[in-house]
């Protein structure tokens, strides 16, 4: 592995990239998304976005997260303390998109069938009849998901990765476009269970939500949730779930080169092998990224090539979506742990040194 000992600088790398990827997308003939169709995208989604500022205050990277995700056909773990509008934003972008919002509160005793659905049986018809969970809407809202036992917050797996959940004998499929956002409360360590690895791994994002500026929090105490009723926003649909079916077809035509698939294939190779990237701080990583990180990275720098107007993928859109995708797939070793290590510092230095083929 002699890749990551090229040197150029980030500048000249972009630069001859650029050029190079442009011939190459010129020479597409087939399947390649046009300029004037990314433009329409960007611009439906710069109103969902001024939609979406009706009701919440600042927290734009958070929204531009999520609806990437949306856009990548994925899910998304949220991170951050009590009271700074996560429920309020996945509500808003349901209401925004014309999709159907749904919330789950995940407590102790919270069981699988109170996710899924269940079958009962009608004494007055004497048949037995399926009573369709929460789980069945476009947008859920998985509340502080690490509140319930690792039984019940595995409920999620089928329906997050098949996009389909078993009740008995039956399997159902699950609206179209499906998205999850589940949060989680960092502060607290009684009363919670550690997410099993099997669920983590499919969230395409983990992303941290930070309190807001001290800016934004003047304007947060004029429209705040707890003094008006979240219909007198009067939020509009600016796009369908049909819309997003068609945006999340378009992502996938996006041009990948050969040269970016294998920068993406040793990123994630360098947290599996840090020591032939020389990564100083992969003394700490317990557990490398499986091949869901390279698939999540694939997919998410599509979308953001094309929400930077680009219908083709450059390395700075890798390099700008790789932490949200890789941070919650390093598992830390006892040493690691012990030093209270981040795997954005990791994630951090294996894009300083892990150069473009």
């Amino acid at each position: 592995m002699k890749r990551h000992k090229r040197k150029s600088s980030s500048g000249e790398i972009s630069k001859d990239f650029r050029k190079r990827e442009a011939n190459k997308f010129n020479k597409t003939h087939s399947g390649k998304l046009t300029q004037s169709k990314i433009e329409e995208h960007i611009k439906l989604f710069e109103k969902v976005k001024e939609e979406i500022s009706k009701t919440v205050v600042g927290q734009q990277k958070v929204i531009d997260g999520l609806l990437m995700a949306i856009l990548c056909n994925g899910h998304v773990l949220v991170e951050g303390v009590p009271g700074i509008a996560k429920t309020l934003i996945v509500r808003t972008l349901s209401k925004v998109t014309g999709g159907d919002f749904s919330r789950i509160q995940f407590t102790a005793d919270l069981l699988p069938t109170d996710v899924t659905g269940l079958t009962i049986y009608e004494e007055k018809t004497k048949k037995f009849k399926v009573v369709k969970g929460p789980v069945f809407a476009n947008f859920l809202l998985a509340d502080e998901i690490n509140r319930s036992p690792p039984k019940t917050q595995s409920a999620l797996l089928e329906a997050m990765q098949e996009k389909e959940v078993t009740i008995g004998d039956t399997t159902y499929e699950l609206p179209t476009p499906f998205f999850v956002m589940a949060t989680q409360n960092p502060i607290e360590q009684g009363g919670v269970y550690t997410l099993p690895e099997a669920q983590v791994d499919r969230f395409l994002f983990k992303i941290i939500v930070d309190y807001p500026t001290s800016q934004d929090e003047i304007e947060i105490l004029n429209r705040n949730m707890t003094l008006r009723h979240f219909e007198s926003y009067e939020l509009n649909a600016i796009i369908n779930p049909q819309k997003i079916i068609e945006m999340q077809q378009d992502t996938k035509k996006i041009y990948m080169s050969r040269e970016i698939a294998q920068y993406i294939v040793d990123l994630v190779d360098a947290t599996r092998n840090p020591s032939n990237y020389k990564i100083e701080k992969g003394k700490y990583i317990g557990y490398g990224a499986s091949p869901r990180a390279s698939i999540g990275l694939f997919i998410a720098s599509k979308a953001q090539a094309l929400l930077k107007k680009s219908p083709y993928v450059l390395p700075e859109h890798v390099k700008e979506i790789a932490r949200n995708v890789l941070r919650h797939r390093i598992l830390l070793n006892y040493e690691g742990q012990a030093e209270n290590v981040n795997s954005d510092d990791i994630v951090k230095e294996i894009l300083d040194k892990v150069k473009v083929p």
